[in-house]
């Protein structure tokens, strides 16, 4: 995987700055940090659903394995 470092950032905002315009830059890093920030707090709670399902799936199958005549007894009912 491709590193990138200071020297490389620094040629980036520089080429932004020339580009974008030193008016514009600072409100193109704030909309571009409030776009990182949302995606964040979406992959963040994605993995928090998926962190959820995966403890009540684990806490099922120890039932599961604790009382096996409880899912007899359910099948039954049905």
């Amino acid at each position: 995987m491709p590193q990138i470092g200071w020297f490389e950032i620094l040629i980036i905002v520089v080429l932004s700055i020339l580009i974008i315009g030193p008016k514009d830059f600072p409100i193109m890093i704030r909309k571009i940090g409030g776009w990182i920030g949302s995606f964040k707090n979406y992959f963040n709670e994605m993995q928090k659903d998926f962190n959820d399902v995966s403890v009540d799936l684990d806490e099922n199958d120890s039932l599961n394995k604790e009382n096996p005549n409880l899912n007899k007894n359910i099948k039954e009912d049905e």
